[in-house]
């Protein structure tokens, strides 16, 4: 059962969001439709991950975790709070860490895998880490292997519009701007398809949503 906690944050906190972005979704490519999905996105904020929650309709966001940097929205109490008990969100980390022995850790997909095997959405950004270029950066190879690992979840891309400006580099008062979330076709890995290919198509079709 949700905590009514987290429940009246969230619906304020929705509120709130869409009052200074009009966080507005764009089903372009294919409906709103409570299915196992990857959704992924460019990333140019820390804001990405609470927009695009913002912008699925009620019944969807129940069933879609947002994939959180580990390192960021765990240093603070409240930062902490909101990702876990309001969006549920799925906490990585941004690379693969070493033991006292020099040997990899877990497995940064782990988590994602978790979800995925439990049934749920996820929200993806295959760049990593946050990019200041119009074009996203070059996508990591996690995205490829989950669309190899999990063959029935459908993969969405998204292009998010504008978030970066409700934010502006040194403020600290968000500023209102309009922004959108346009989901465009489902992507499919094919057969024999090479982890280079897939994630340049995957990339290409984030970026065509730019001008819809």
């Amino acid at each position: 059962m949700t905590n009514p906690v987290s429940k009246l944050t969230g619906l304020l906190l929705l509120g709130l969001v869409r009052l200074l972005t009009g966080a507005q979704a764009r089903w372009w490519g294919c409906p709103p439709k409570a299915e196992q999905r990857i959704y992924f996105a460019n990333h140019q904020s820390h804001a990405d991950l609470v927009l695009i929650w913002a912008a699925l309709p009620e019944e969807l966001r129940s069933i879609t975790r947002p994939i959180a940097a580990k390192d960021y929205w765990t240093t603070g109490r409240f930062k902490h709070w909101i990702t876990r008990s309001v969006f549920n969100a799925i906490y990585v980390e941004r690379s693969r860490s070493k033991d006292a022995n020099g040997a990899d850790g877990p497995d940064p997909l782990e988590p994602l895998i978790e979800a995925l095997q439990s049934g749920d959405s996820i929200i993806l950004f295959p760049e990593g880490t946050r990019g200041h270029a119009e074009e996203p950066q070059a996508f990591k190879a996690g995205l490829y292997n989950l669309a190899l690992r999990f063959p029935d979840v459908v993969l969405v891309p998204a292009w998010i519009a504008n978030v970066q400006r409700v934010m502006p580099k040194g403020e600290v008062i968000p500023v209102p701007v309009l922004c959108s979330v346009t989901f465009g076709a489902p992507v499919a890995l094919q057969s024999g398809e090479e982890r280079k290919a897939f994630l340049e198509r995957a990339r290409a079709a984030v970026m065509a949503l730019r001008d819809v």
